[in-house]
């Protein structure tokens, strides 16, 4: 065992007598140390229950032999920090979270890794850690939140963030905006639709990092609480059988974890972080790959924020995949064209081929059948040209199919402030193609998601009239024509930052091109002109990251 370091011979009597300082007794100091990397805090409404998880999952452990020990982990509430500076401290904290867990587990020889995530960075940071150290480990996240209930109807925080622009557009007034307020967030959980936590917890159950379920057993029902209770009774199977994140996390494995996004419509964030989890995996990744699989790969559900059933206004929600049957009856169609490789190891110890035996949809208006999908091509696509050499992303299945082909001229921002005002006072038009520039991971710094933009479009009604492109990011919550991980960036010379007032954009959604109008030797003139903006942070951590975060196209990883 790995932890034999801190409590075998006659020189360990020192840690000894530190962990009986902490009541630990000799059973517990001599059996497997599993360390539970817990990321609960008071600020996250996905993270608020997660001592109830840990809880549950330390439970598993004892029952099954093991001494659990928990230890905290940051967590940053993507809702909280949007449209404000917070924002920039979002996507960060990934580094910062992978970092943490590998110090914590190095330091304390932990033989294996429960670990307990829920939001947009979190999830990832915490399956980067789980590569990057290579020790048994298994994540039990929290599960998402139910979807809230308003005039008959369901409704999610997107709501909330589309309400300003609705108020603007005369589709609502502030008093039932206020009364929405009250009832879009019911309780504990990642918010209830398919934004960036409950994309990266589905893919955590199809990567095999999670027990079946892990993606949409929401947060408040017992069912979760059992799932974690079997997740720390599994970690000690993992432990004896000496099966390791990578072990799992194969290239295959990876494969299933694309092919399950493209079916389920996931946030375009997912392009940012299943690259960086690889590469902590020592596995390839080439942002090629997502158009490869896509194309071949149905989209088979629709949840919030696009919608189910438009003629109805009706969403589908996380409950209402959990009901239909979830991640596995995903995996289990998606099989059936042979999109997936069910001979991957799990975390339950078991192939996917096994854990998949049983399964089958359970409601098919919610998962569509491999023969009668939503759309042929999957949720994701990432767009090249003259715009975008190395690449942009888009998620197609949230944009108005009147759409995918739209000409504008662009209305440049240096930043989302910028644009958000200009939003309010209503000065964009329809036809127009908003940029915003200088956004990206190394100039923002923070490639800061561009909700409340995105939302104030669609609720002033424009959501297929206005487009919008950045070398930012959007939250899985936005929809409409928005293009965002636009590479390379602004502040590392790309073409979006050369852009004016008034240029021709076209974007090709179906062809998977974005243009600028603009000739070879016109856009070599500008760049000749184009001097890289002053840094917008000068110190601490977000100067550090700047220097030494690489493109969105690569995952945003730190180097």
């Amino acid at each position: 065992m790995k932890s034999d370091v801190l409590r075998t011979g006659l020189e360990r009597a020192a840690p000894r007598a530190l962990f009986k300082a902490m009541g630990y007794i000799d059973e517990e100091m001599y059996s497997p140390l599993i360390g539970i990397a817990n990321s609960w805090n008071e600020i996250v409404p996905g993270h608020i229950h997660l001592d109830k998880i840990a809880d549950a999952a330390k439970a598993g452990v004892r029952m099954a032999g093991g001494t659990p020990m928990e230890f905290g982990v940051i967590g940053v509430c993507d809702g909280l920090a949007m449209g404000h500076e917070g924002m920039k401290y979002s996507l960060v904290t990934r580094e910062l979270i992978a970092d943490s867990i590998e110090c914590m587990a190095k330091a304390h020889a932990f033989d294996a890794l429960v670990l307990i995530p829920n939001c947009d960075k979190i999830v990832p940071g915490m399956l980067m850690a789980a590569a990057r150290l290579n020790i048994p480990a298994i994540v039990i996240s929290g599960g998402p939140m139910m979807a809230g209930r308003y005039n008959g109807k369901n409704i999610s925080v997107t709501q909330m963030f589309e309400g300003a622009g609705a108020v603007l557009g005369g589709k609502i007034t502030e008093e039932q905006l206020s009364e929405m307020e009250e009832l879009a967030c019911p309780g504990c959980g990642s918010c209830a639709g398919m934004f960036t936590a409950n994309s990266m917890n589905c893919l955590t159950e199809a990567l095999g990092m999670g027990l079946p379920g892990n993606g949409t057993i929401p947060a408040v029902m017992a069912a979760r609480i059992r799932l974690a209770k079997q997740a720390g009774i599994k970690i000690m199977e993992l432990l004896d059988k000496d099966i390791k994140p990578r072990d799992i996390m194969t290239e295959a494995a990876f494969k299933n974890a694309l092919a399950v996004d493209m079916a389920l419509g996931c946030s375009t964030n997912t392009t940012l972080h299943v690259p960086a989890i690889a590469h902590e995996a020592k596995v390839a990744f080439d942002l090629n790959m997502l158009n490869d699989i896509s194309k071949k790969t149905p989209h088979l559900v629709t949840l919030a924020p696009a919608v189910a059933h438009p003629e109805e206004g009706v969403s589908h929600h996380m409950q209402d995949l959990n009901e239909a049957g979830g991640v596995p009856a995903v995996m289990k169609e998606l099989g059936k064209k042979g999109l997936i490789d069910e001979s991957v190891v799990t975390v339950t110890g078991a192939t996917l081929a096994e854990n998949l035996e049983n399964v089958s949809i359970k409601d098919a208006d919610v998962i569509h059948s491999i023969d009668s999908p939503y759309h042929s091509e999957g949720g994701l696509a990432v767009l090249k040209g003259n715009l975008c050499p190395d690449g942009a992303v888009v998620k197609q299945s949230a944009v108005d199919p009147e759409a995918w082909v739209f000409e504008g001229k662009a209305r440049v921002f240096e930043c989302e402030d910028d644009a958000v005002k200009e939003l309010l006072a209503k000065n964009v038009k329809k036809g127009d193609v908003i940029v915003i520039k200088n956004e990206g991971p190394k100039g923002g710094p923070g490639m800061r998601e561009m909700l409340t933009a995105t939302a104030t479009v669609v609720g002033l009604g424009m959501g297929k009239d206005v487009a919008l492109i950045t070398d930012g990011r959007f939250s899985g919550a936005s929809r409409g024509a928005c293009i965002g991980h636009v590479s390379p960036e602004a502040a590392s010379g790309g073409p979006i930052g050369l852009l004016k007032d008034g240029d021709i954009i076209k974007i090709d959604i179906p062809n998977k091109k974005m243009d600028v109008v603009l000739s070879d030797d016109e856009l070599a003139a500008r760049r000749r002109e184009w001097t890289a903006p002053e840094p917008r942070v000068k110190e601490g951590y977000l100067a550090r990251y700047a220097r030494s975060v690489t493109s969105a196209a690569k995952g945003a990883i730190v180097e």
